[in-house]
C-alpha cells in the first residue's frame, strides 16, 4: 500500500495562507471607522485608526523610542554575547552547564517579574523612566538569547582561520575585523535580527522600568478594548520591523 504524499505547494500555500489572513484582517480593522457585528466586511473604511495612532505624536515619539531602546539594547549584548559564546563555542571551560543555565534563568522567569525585582535597583541608581534604565533592563532577556544564538559561529573552522591569519602577521584587531566577523556574519546576523525583536517587543520589563518613557507596545495595549481599530493600527507599527526584516532576511538567504 503506497502512502500519498501531499505536494509541497499546497503545504507552502497553506502556511503562507494561515500566515497572511491574520494580518490581512488586522489591516482591514485598521482601516475600518465602521464594523458592525455580524458584517464580515466594513461599513465604512476611513483613516481614524491612523489619525489615533499618530495623534499628538504619541504613536511617533513610542516608535523611536522603542526603535532605539532595540538598537542599542542589540548592540551592547553582540558586545558582551561575544566572549561569552567564544568561550562555551570553543569549550575553554571545563563545566559550561552552570554558565548556560545562569544566561537563560531570564527567560525562565515572566518578564514583568524581572522588571519588578529590578525597580528597587533602578530607583536607587536614577535610572527609572530613562533610554539607559530600558537599555539595562531589555538586556536581561535580549543577552541570553543573543548568547545562544553566536554559539555556532565558534568552532575549529574559525578558530584555524584565525591561526592563518595570525601566522600572515595579523594582529588581533585585525584579525576580529577581517577574519572573526566576516566568517561568523550568519550568526551575527541572527543574533541581531531575534536580540533587536525581542526588545522590540517588550512590554512586561518596559512597564515596570520605563512606563513613563512610552514605547510602542506600552501605548497600544490600552487601545485593545476602548478603540480596536487605533490599536490594530499601532499593530501595524508595530509588526513592520519583523516584516521587513524577515523579508530581508529571506532576500539574503536566496541571494547566498
Amino acid at each position: 500500500m503506497t502512502r500519498r504524499r501531499l505536494p509541497t505547494g499546497a503545504l507552502a500555500a497553506t502556511a503562507c495562507l494561515l500566515f497572511a489572513l491574520p494580518l490581512a484582517v488586522l489591516a482591514l480593522q485598521a482601516f475600518a471607522d465602521e464594523w458592525r457585528f455580524p458584517s464580515v466586511l466594513p461599513q465604512r473604511l476611513g483613516l481614524r485608526g491612523l489619525h489615533g495612532a499618530l495623534a499628538s505624536g504619541a504613536g511617533g515619539a513610542a516608535f523611536a523610542n522603542s526603535a532605539e531602546v532595540a538598537v542599542a539594547t542589540t548592540a551592547l549584548a553582540l558586545l558582551l554575547g561575544w566572549p561569552a559564546a567564544r568561550a562555551l563555542g570553543e569549550r575553554r571551560l571545563r563545566r559550561p552547564e552552570p554558565l548556560l543555565l545562569l544566561i537563560a534563568l531570564p527567560l525562565l522567569v515572566p518578564s514583568y517579574a524581572t522588571g519588578t525585582g529590578l525597580t528597587t535597583w533602578f530607583l536607587r541608581l536614577g535610572l527609572t523612566d530613562s533610554r539607559a534604565g530600558l537599555v539595562l533592563a531589555h538586556l536581561t532577556v535580549v543577552l541570553p538569547y543573543v548568547t545562544l544564538l553566536l554559539l555556532p559561529a565558534f568552532g575549529p573552522r574559525l578558530r584555524e582561520l584565525e591561526e592563518m591569519a595570525k601566522t600572515a602577521g595579523a594582529g588581533p584587531a585585525r584579525r576580529l575585523i577581517q577574519v572573526s566577523i566576516p566568517a561568523a556574519r550568519a550568526s551575527i546576523a541572527t543574533a541581531a535580527l531575534i536580540g533587536a525583536l525581542v526588545s522590540w517587543s517588550q512590554y512586561g520589563i518596559s512597564l515596570a522600568i520605563g512606563g513613563g518613557l512610552p514605547t510602542l507596545p506600552i501605548i497600544m495595549l490600552p487601545f485593545v478594548r476602548s478603540d480596536p481599530e487605533v490599536a490594530a493600527a499601532m499593530a501595524l507599527f508595530f509588526l513592520a520591523p519583523a516584516v521587513v526584516a524577515l523579508a530581508a532576511a529571506g532576500r539574503a538567504g536566496r541571494e547566498r
